[in-house]
């Protein structure tokens, strides 16, 4: 009796498996779940900043070389019993501009007595302090303005720019001293945003007088938006990427000839 030649299809590896398109069962859920928690964490952080945090431009260079002209900075908002010696702040005082915000950094606070200068340093409460802000090779004070007691309740604020700074040294002549009082402060500046400068560093030079403030909350919520980002992004990807792999797992499909019998 004649053989006989027949062909048959038989799936790759022998194998009788099958894979989920777009990964299993528990690795969707698991991507879910990942994209979830990073929606949460991601708009979270911005709602977060949203309301500890208020934008500021700065339109002079007082502030020079920590604040630019025209950086854009991110402030917490805070009230002034909570600033302290070395902290940038944001304030409005109608006796030094009308209906408009100003930024200058807290020299000394109620009770203390400045002065200037002690060996080119500013002078609080007898201490000279140590002010790395100030631009390179500055002076502490230009105008020497002499000794001035803050009444409690008020601040005493200067420019980091002294040369061309109208601070509280501009307002001597008025009634308050060139002070300001601490319920005119609105937010305390914790970073130069644009360009990015980052965080303001806390000045030691004040830590004899007593504690500093502590930094706001921004690192954290910078954390929670990139994490809450990279888990958007990984748990999105997940489904493409297993189903890619699944392919890629399964072979074509291969033709065997069977023996003649």
């Amino acid at each position: 009796m004649g053989g006989e030649s027949m062909t048959r299809t038989a799936p790759s590896g022998g194998g009788t498996g099958t894979v989920r398109a777009g990964g299993g069962r528990l690795g969707q859920r698991l991507s879910g779940l990942a994209v979830a928690l990073g929606l949460v964490m991601f708009l979270g952080g911005f709602a977060w900043a949203a309301l500890v945090y208020r934008p500021y431009t700065v339109p002079t260079g007082s502030m020079s070389p920590t604040i630019a002209v025209g950086d854009r900075v991110l402030a917490q908002r805070v009230d002034g019993d909570e600033v302290r010696r070395g902290d940038v702040v944001v304030f409005e005082d109608k006796d030094w501009v009308a209906n408009s915000k100003v930024v200058k950094r807290v020299v000394a606070v109620g009770g203390d007595t400045v002065s200037c200068c002690t060996d080119g340093r500013l002078t609080v409460d007898g201490k000279p302090i140590e002010e790395p802000y100030l631009p390179k090779g500055g002076v502490a004070e230009l105008k020497g303005f002499g000794t001035v007691t803050v009444p409690e309740g008020r601040l005493f604020l200067l420019g980091d720019e002294r040369q061309s700074s109208l601070d509280s040294t501009a307002h001597l002549s008025e009634a308050a001293r060139g002070t300001v009082s601490r319920d005119a402060v609105s937010a305390r500046v914790d970073a130069v945003v644009w360009p990015w400068k980052g965080m303001l560093d806390r000045p030691t030079g004040f830590e004899t007088l007593g504690a500093l403030s502590e930094p706001g909350p921004l690192r954290t919520i910078q954390v929670l938006i990139v994490a809450g980002a990279v888990l958007v992004l990984g748990g999105g990807a997940y489904g493409p990427v297993a189903a890619r792999l699944g392919r890629s797992r399964t072979a074509p499909a291969r033709t065997e000839t069977a023996g003649a019998r």
